[in-house]
């Protein structure tokens, strides 16, 4: 595994620390007046969820893990659990689905995601950066109004509530960006 200093931690990083793997969340590099300069790093477990601040000094070495990534189709839930099926293999696994956190509602049926793993072990599932949803309920269009700094709450199709732009009304389809879970764009 490949070393690297404390201040070349970069959010999304695996870190292999404290008998464990954790993903760096943010990082903010402080430089105080006295003393020397330090990465303050915020870590997420990915086997258990906790949290972690830990600082990192530049001469600090940290060991960084590379994930494996592999697409997985979404097949189906069942109690809680997510199956999902490797597009070249077609071999199927099974995923808590408390994997996907906040996210796990835009999940849908023949989704392809990526899903990583550590020496055979799925720790961490992405789905893809932008996503179609439609809008279920929203305020009616205004004619007149611009889209100057002004959004409407609406509520898709999977439930999630989202701010959208005024001129965009009920029934539409819109893309949403996972990352930031905010409204992109018309589809």
């Amino acid at each position: 595994m490949p070393k690297i200093n404390g201040n070349e931690i970069r959010p999304g990083n695996v870190l292999d620390h404290n008998d464990g793997l954790w993903a760096a969340v943010k990082v903010d590099h402080v430089k105080p007046g006295k003393g020397g300069a330090f990465a303050q790093v915020e870590l997420r477990n990915l086997r258990n969820g906790s949290k972690l601040n830990e600082r990192f000094r530049s001469a600090d070495k940290v060991e960084r893990v590379r994930l494996e990534q592999k697409d997985q189709q979404f097949l189906y839930e069942d109690d809680g659990m997510l199956m999902f099926m490797d597009t070249e293999t077609y071999e199927q696994i099974q995923l808590p689905a408390e994997i996907l956190g906040d996210r796990r509602p835009f999940l849908q049926d023949g989704m392809t995601i990526v899903v990583e793993f550590h020496e055979e072990e799925a720790l961490n599932a992405k789905v893809p950066q932008k996503v179609i949803c439609k809008i279920v309920e929203t305020e009616p269009v205004v004619k007149g109004q611009t889209a100057a700094n002004s959004f409407k709450p609406a509520i898709l199709d999977n439930g999630v509530k989202v701010m959208v732009p005024p001129f965009v009304g009920q029934d539409e389809s819109i893309v949403i960006n996972t990352d930031s879970m905010e409204y992109s764009e018309r589809a």
